[in-house]
This record gives C-alpha cells, sequence and structure tokens, in this order.
C-alpha cells in the first residue's frame, strides 16, 4: 500500500469525511485531536467510527486507501474514549501525538491490546505512529525507538508547531526557508531512528496549504532525503506530494538498468553502467526505487 501522501481530516466535519475519500491520499488520518475543539470530541468520535465502518475497504484508483486515527494524547481524559469509540471500526493505525517515548508507545499498545479483543480483531492488527518530537523531552529520546519492543510500532514521525512552542522558538526556518538547527535535529534523528527500526519514516507537514511551490521543493527534498511519505493538512497538498513521492520514468529506467545489470553478473561487487561505477550501495537504492527491496 503507498504510503506518499498522508492527510489528516477533522472527524468531526461530516463535509470533510463525505470527501476524504475522493481526495487522492494514500492514507486518511482521521483527526481527534487539534483539529477538533473541546465540545466537538464526541461528535467527532461517533462520525468516525460511523466512516471508519462504512469504509473498511476503501479503494481509490485501485489502490486501498490506508485509514488511521489521531487520538488524543495520553495526558489528557479523551484518548480511552477515543479509542473506545473508533477501534470497532478496525483502522490500520492509530496516529499517536506527543509521544513521551517508547513508553508511551507500549501505554497506548497495551490498551489497544485489551480492546483488540473485545472487538473480534487479531492482535497486533492496529499499528502505531507515534509524533516524536512534539516536547524538548520527546525530541531527545527518538534514538530510543530503534531498538524498543514495539511490536505495533509502523513508523515515526514528527511535528514541528508543538515543538516550537513547548520551546519558546520564535522561529522554525531561517531565511532560506530551511529548518533551522534545533528542527532540523529532530527530523534527522527522525530519518535516522526510523530506518535504523526498519519502520516508515513520515515527514511533517508544510504548514502553508496555499505555498503549493514551497511544497513541492519541501517534498521532493524530503524523499531524496529518504522519507517514505509526508504529511498533509488541505487536500490541494496531496498531488503534489503523491507526484514529489512517486519515482520519474527516468528514475525507473536508471533503476531496472542497474539491477539488471547486477543480476546477470551475480556475485560482482561493482559494475561499470554508462560509463560510470556502481556498487552495491547503489544496487540497493535502485531496488527500493523499484519497490523490490531485499
Amino acid at each position: 500500500m503507498p504510503v506518499r501522501s498522508w492527510l489528516f481530516v477533522p472527524g468531526d466535519s461530516e463535509k470533510k469525511l463525505s470527501k476524504a475519500a475522493a481526495t487522492g491520499a494514500d492514507v486518511l488520518i482521521l483527526d481527534l485531536e487539534d483539529s477538533v475543539t473541546h465540545d466537538n470530541k464526541q461528535r467527532a468520535r461517533e462520525l468516525t467510527a460511523s466512516w471508519l465502518s462504512a469504509h473498511r475497504a476503501q479503494v481509490t484508483d485501485g489502490k486501498r486507501q490506508g485509514r488511521w486515527v489521531r487520538i488524543n494524547a495520553l495526558d489528557s481524559r479523551m484518548w480511552r474514549d477515543d479509542l473506545l469509540a473508533v477501534l470497532p471500526g478496525a483502522p490500520d493505525g492509530i496516529m499517536l501525538p506527543k509521544s513521551a517515548g517508547p513508553e508511551s508507545v507500549q501505554q497506548l499498545s497495551a490498551e489497544i491490546y485489551e480492546l483488540e479483543g473485545r472487538a473480534g480483531l487479531a492482535a497486533n492488527s492496529i499499528k502505531i505512529l507515534p509524533l516524536v518530537s512534539e516536547t524538548a523531552g520527546a525530541a531527545i529520546t527518538i534514538p530510543a525507538y530503534a531498538s524498543a519492543p514495539l511490536p505495533r510500532l509502523a513508523g515515526l514521525t514528527w511535528g514541528a508547531e508543538d515543538l516550537s512552542a513547548a520551546i519558546g522558538a520564535t522561529r522554525k526556518r531561517d531565511v532560506t526557508g530551511r529548518w533551522t538547527d534545533t528542527f532540523r535535529f529532530a527530523r534527522t534523528q527522525t530519518l535516522l531512528a526510523a530506518h535504523a527500526r526498519g519502520v516508515m519514516a513520515i515527514d511533517t507537514l508544510h504548514a502553508d496549504f496555499a505555498d503549493l511551490k514551497g511544497l513541492k521543493r519541501a517534498a521532493e527534498e524530503s524523499r531524496a532525503d529518504g522519507f517514505a511519505g509526508m504529511l498533509a493538512i488541505h487536500p490541494a497538498q496531496v498531488e503534489v506530494i503523491n507526484q514529489a513521492f512517486t519515482p520519474s520514468e527516468e528514475e525507473l529506467a536508471e533503476a531496472r538498468a542497474i539491477v539488471d545489470a547486477f543480476q546477470a553478473n551475480p556475485g560482482a561487487g561493482a559494475l561499470q553502467i554508462d560509463r560510470r561505477m556502481i556498487d552495491m550501495p547503489h544496487y540497493k537504492l535502485a531496488l527500493r526505487v523499484l519497490g523490490l527491496e531485499e
């Protein structure tokens, strides 16, 4: 299942939920947290549960859409009610905001385990994607996700907005539009920890949803850096992200040539193609581009 674009959809908006499946997003994240006011939490649970039940096998353009739910943080009094409402709809996973570290994922996992049994779902069928950088304390624990026992862990993602508020940062990017050191550190740690663990690395959102040119640059850089996908906050961002994370015909042709060359010369450590040397790292990257990772 593709994981290029992860679109947040407010769980309390019947209108937006009704249009979500047609956005082209690879993954929909029905949001019960930041986009929903406190007074609308119960309505959001009810609408989200109904949507999940009605879209258990949603297919768009021949591909199954991912169905995730962002619950409220574990330090709130709402997250258990969120789980009780949505787990019977068998979402693919739960996004955990403000994760304080691997122990937060373990706490959530234990609660999901009990509810899976009640709903007749297979154990560990519901995965977890934590937001790992939303406080200073959380950000410095990111490497711990690489080795902690977390069987539900599907990937790691990060966010800049809450972290900036937590540390009192008045800027997140410099005058060129690049992340400043603190946020680049959190992003890099997320990327490396995810790859070390062998799970998805999902980049944070581009907050200015009207800035599609800036989004294009950010998404292309994200893929080039090694992320598997990117968060989105508006349907207009989906197509840009999907295109940025889709290999071009030239990339695919080069990757096929590299794979064919190594498969025609088993045991070779390095080969020459078009007057340039390629070795095993090139081969591994070509397999990844073609979706053939070994």
